[in-house]
């Protein structure tokens, strides 16, 4: 019997984070393990009246970065720009047989590859800042993952249906009440002109001044559970070390410190992967800030490998480098967006306009 909670998850998708509506072009994606999942969005499509495909995406990443060519390091398929360009929806399921495939894979090719996905990005962004493009991220719980999240696969299960609050009898109303408490938040946040981190290893500091922040509850991401904005792109000084490993292409890049001047990393550093960090840095504009937010789901207790989950972690904040979200007024812009998290709950402190609104993990206001 298929576990009930994929079809919950699917309704919560459909008729909630995507807001499918009749006579729409819906694609979904995921790997062949995703299926399931795969099929019970479809129906939901279906049933919501809308004109949905599906695209499965199988592992080939290892072969294309062993064999590819730079010229075709640089390309982007028409299929690829063509799906970003004309879907009315986007929904995009994780669920790799080998998150790992890409460890011993040149960084510079990686490099290569991810700057050129640049024009593919601003296609993507502009269609979502004009609200012409809907999408969502979400999980399917597979072997795979929850041996990186070091889980069983049933306690994994429980952990990815969980978070996303399907377990709750109304899950939409439940990521309704975290909206409407989440935006609280973004009210007192928007007010400030300056954020300043404390914490181990770290004191930065970077203007938010005229941007905007945003309050993610569910929409765009499954999980989701985090109140985010774009840095001015000249204005971040300081240093921040980063206590979770930073995942790239499936590569765990550990204790990762960066410095800032004028908003430019100067000086970056790690104990391992650091020629990975060094390289990603390389591509244009992946040395500024592009986001910067705070994660507000308690519900998500430990770090799994995977930043769809480790992201909206209560008690920790994650920065972004390269691309901003045009939504908040971001302007920095980059084929890289590389989320990075660092825990609060020891002694961690944020400061707006140099008043504490955020201490061990949690708000004060």
């Amino acid at each position: 019997m298929a576990d009930p909670r994929v079809e919950k998850l699917a309704k919560l998708c459909v008729n909630y984070s995507v807001h499918v509506k009749p006579k729409k072009n819906v694609v979904i994606q995921g790997s062949d393990l995703t299926f399931p999942l795969m099929h019970e969005l479809y129906k939901e499509c279906l049933l919501a009246g809308a004109h949905p495909a599906i695209l499965a995406w199988f592992d080939t990443s290892y072969t294309f970065f062993k064999y590819a060519k730079v010229h075709q390091l640089k390309y982007v398929h028409p299929i690829d720009k063509f799906v970003v360009a004309n879907m009315d929806a986007r929904i995009s399921i994780f669920g790799w047989r080998n998150p790992k495939a890409l460890s011993n894979v040149d960084p510079s090719k990686i490099r290569v590859r991810d700057a050129a996905w640049k024009e593919y990005e601003d296609i993507f962004q502009k269609r979502e800042y004009e609200r012409t493009l809907k999408w969502c991220y979400m999980p399917f719980p597979v072997y795979s993952a929850a041996q990186e999240a070091s889980m069983a696969l049933s306690e994994y299960e429980d952990f990815v249906y969980n978070s996303c609050l399907v377990n709750k009898k109304d899950p939409i109303a439940e990521w309704k009440k975290i909206r409407r408490e989440q935006e609280k938040i973004c009210g007192y946040l928007k007010k400030a002109n300056e954020i300043r981190i404390v914490g181990e290893d770290t004191d930065l500091t970077f203007s938010v001044k005229g941007r905007k922040w945003l309050s993610c509850h569910g929409e765009v991401n499954l999980p989701d559970g985090e109140v985010a904005t774009g840095p001015v792109e000249n204005s971040a000084n300081g240093t921040i070390r980063f206590t979770y490993p930073g995942i790239y292409a499936g590569k765990e890049v550990e204790d990762i410190s960066l410095t800032f001047k004028n908003g430019k990393v100067i000086k970056a550093s790690a104990v391992k992967g650091e020629d990975l960090l060094k390289e990603i840095l390389k591509v244009e504009n992946a040395d500024r800030l592009g986001e910067a937010a705070i994660g507000t789901n308690y519900g998500i207790t430990r770090f799994t490998k995977e930043m769809l989950f480790d992201e909206k972690m209560g008690g920790t904040i994650h920065l972004a480098l390269g691309r901003s979200y045009f939504e908040t007024g971001g302007l920095n812009q980059s084929g890289v967006h590389w989320d990075i998290l660092k825990d609060m709950k020891k002694g961690g402190e944020i400061y707006a306009d140099k008043k504490l609104f955020y201490k061990d993990g949690k708000f004060l206001i």
